[in-house]
């Protein structure tokens, strides 16, 4: 599943064919999606796109109207392309432009999701959520905080939504890695001072994951088709059995909140 730098990367990407142009028609093809696209979706036509933000994993496209948001799930992707370019299978919306161009979102496997939320109106799913990782809300002395008293791992932790928005399995693992601590801990029994470093190390992972260009996945590539390239610099995450880059002991691997978990039990304490 595509994760906040993934996300983050197609924002980037989107933004400059959006922002300032005029969303002339919305085609639906295919409604079931994760949750049914809405007749409302519509409302958005005539409409000039203001901004392009992100919220979690979840881009929201503005207008005066109203906002597009668009989830793109487990294997869903966005390009921008020329709007007479031919339909391929699982080309689900078209969102078109007044400069001819397209943004086209196609899901194999319909997990995503194109919701529209009116001015002034919270979607439920966009409520409770905690800072953005990359923002100064996000800071270790509220992380510190919120850990106390918590006795599952330290992992699932800060891949709580409500502690922490976008910290998905990937950069969880290579996190709790570059901080030194194992991700078997409870929460409630970190210190102070490790989850300052933890805090600075999740901010590190995943601006440089966004730099250089998101991580290949099974199902991602950024709008322009190419695909990411932090998978080659990954420490930990799929490397079971292989070498620890920084003491040589194998890299093991533990189910951990139903994810898959990389660590090193050398480096890791």
């Amino acid at each position: 599943m595509p994760e906040l730098p993934e996300v983050e990367v197609s924002r980037l990407g989107v933004s400059p064919f959006l922002v300032g142009n005029t969303i002339t028609q919305v085609i639906v093809r295919e409604r079931r999606m994760r949750w049914p696209i809405p007749e409302d979706v519509s409302l958005v036509e005539g409409q000039e796109v203001v901004s392009v933000r992100r919220r979690a994993k979840y881009l929201l496209i503005d207008t005066d109207k109203g906002s597009l948001i668009l989830h793109l799930g487990m294997s869903g992707k966005l390009r921008v392309i020329d709007a007479a370019t031919p339909v391929v299978k699982h080309d689900h919306v078209d969102i078109i432009l007044n400069t001819g161009k397209c943004l086209r979102f196609n899901d194999p496997r319909r997990f995503g999701a194109v919701l529209f939320q009116a001015p002034d109106v919270h979607l439920p799913l966009l409520e409770n959520l905690g800072p953005e990782p990359l923002t100064d809300d996000f800071d270790d002395e509220r992380l510190f905080a919120l850990s106390r008293h918590r006795k599952g791992p330290v992992k699932n932790f800060i891949m709580d939504n409500a502690i922490v928005v976008g910290v998905g399995n990937i950069y969880a693992n290579e996190a709790l890695f570059l901080a030194g601590i194992d991700p078997r801990r409870a929460a409630g029994n970190i210190s102070a001072q490790r989850y300052k470093i933890l805090t600075t190390t999740i901010k590190q992972v995943l601006a440089k994951a966004i730099e250089q260009g998101g991580t290949t996945l099974k199902d991602f590539a950024q709008t322009d088709g190419k695909p990411g390239y932090f998978a080659q610099h990954l420490a930990v995450y799929g490397r079971k059995g292989e070498p620890c880059d920084v003491c040589g002991k194998p890299i093991q691997n533990k189910i951990i909140g139903q994810r898959n978990t990389f660590f090193c039990v050398q480096c890791q304490r």
